[in-house]
């Protein structure tokens, strides 16, 4: 698993590949709330869609920004992985990553 900020040197297209999932963590510029989904497709595209108002909970929240994400190589690693930044520590983890940003 690779872990990524969005701001780091290595451009989201160099990692990118058919078979990799997308961890993302979003924070919203509107209010205090954050956002964690997972993908098979650029975080950066998923961005667009949930800034277009795509996803429910999301639209109620706009505008977005990315904030992290992380690459997985199984799309049930990458459940798993959003599934644990929900709940018990990675939710803690996931609030010392916003506190940072």
């Amino acid at each position: 698993m690779a872990q990524f900020r969005p701001e780091d040197d290595q451009p989201l297209a160099e990692v990118a590949h058919k078979s990799m999932y997308y961890v993302y963590l979003l924070k919203s510029l509107l209010n205090d709330k954050s956002y964690v989904g997972y993908t098979s497709k650029s975080p950066v595209a998923r961005l667009k869609e949930h800034n277009r108002g795509v996803s429910k909970f999301t639209k109620n929240n706009m505008p977005w920004k990315l904030v992290y994400y992380e690459v997985l190589h199984c799309k049930k690693c990458a459940m798993e992985r959003e599934k644990f930044y929900k709940v018990g520590v990675g939710k803690k983890i996931k609030k010392m990553i916003l506190a940072n940003i």
